[in-house]
């Protein structure tokens, strides 16, 4: 994802499009942009998002206008399910 226009604090921060699931790994909802707080997520990626006032807190500087930020990459899943 690409933004023409960028607003003061989003300079560098990569948008990707995220899919969100549950703890079995399928989809549960559509699919959504985010900022990367990482800076370091990419394609195939398991990422852990945060959205509303810790999505604009997860930024520098905070309170950035977005309405989700990934804040980490997952390393394992594991199911007791």
């Amino acid at each position: 994802v690409v933004a023409t226009k960028r607003t003061a604090g989003l300079e560098g921060v990569k948008l990707l499009v995220i899919e969100p699931l549950d703890d079995q790994l399928r989809p549960v909802a559509e699919a959504q942009v985010a900022a990367d707080a990482t800076r370091q997520a990419g394609p195939r990626d398991l990422v852990f998002l945060v959205g509303s006032r810790e999505a604009a807190l997860a930024l520098e500087p905070s309170f950035v206008p977005v309405d989700a930020a990934i804040v980490g990459i997952v390393d394992h899943v594991e199911s007791t399910a």
